[in-house]
C-alpha cells in the first residue's frame, strides 16, 4: 500500500487538516487495483468503519484564498488502517504517513456525526506537531468523500473516492 510521501498528512483525516500539507507535496496518485468491493453495511457506525478499514482515499483539491477558489490539483491520497469507536461521537482514525524515511501510525482524534447513510468527520483547532493547527469537516457518502479544511494559512476543498484493500 502506497502512502503519502513529505513531512506531512493530513486529518482526514484527520484527514483534511492535515490535507494542505499532503495536497501540497503528494504528487503521486496511484490508480484503484479494480478489485471488486464488498457492499457496505447498513448500519452507519459499522459503514464507516468498513469504509475506513483499510482504505485508500484518492482525490483532488483546491485552496481557497480571499473567498477564492484556486486551480484543482490532483495529489489527495489518504491511506487509513483503521478507526475506533471511543465515547459518544469521540473516534479515533489510524492513519498511515510517511515523514522522511519513517513510516508512521498517526492516532488522529475526530468527532463523528451520522445522518441517515452520510458520516461528516470533523477535528477542531486539531495542532499537527510541526503543522500548524486545523478545523476540518469531511463528509463521506457511499465511496466518495468531500470536504473543506482551514488553517493560518488560509483553507480549502477537496474530494474524491475511497477504495479499500481486499483480504
Amino acid at each position: 500500500m502506497k502512502t503519502i510521501s513529505g513531512p506531512i498528512f493530513l486529518s482526514i483525516i484527520a484527514i483534511i487538516c492535515l490535507s494542505a500539507f499532503a495536497q501540497d507535496q503528494s504528487k503521486d496518485i496511484s490508480k484503484s487495483n479494480g478489485a471488486i468491493q464488498k457492499p457496505l453495511p447498513s448500519d452507519p457506525e459499522e459503514r464507516f468503519k468498513a469504509l475506513f478499514t483499510r482504505a485508500t482515499l484518492i482525490g483532488r483539491w483546491a485552496r481557497i484564498k480571499d473567498g477564492i477558489l484556486g486551480e484543482e490539483r490532483d495529489g489527495d491520497k489518504y491511506t487509513i488502517l483503521s478507526v475506533v469507536k471511543r465515547d459518544g461521537d469521540n473516534w479515533t482514525v489510524n492513519a498511515k504517513m510517511k515523514y522522511g524515511e519513517k513510516e508512521l501510525i498517526l492516532p488522529v482524534p475526530v468527532q463523528m456525526k451520522f445522518s441517515a447513510d452520510t458520516a461528516v468527520l470533523m477535528v477542531e483547532n486539531l495542532g499537527i506537531p510541526g503543522g500548524g493547527t486545523y478545523t476540518a469537516r469531511l463528509l463521506i457518502f457511499e465511496r466518495t468523500y468531500s470536504g473543506t479544511w482551514k488553517d493560518q494559512r488560509g483553507g480549502g476543498m477537496l474530494y474524491g473516492t475511497i477504495t479499500n484493500e481486499t483480504e
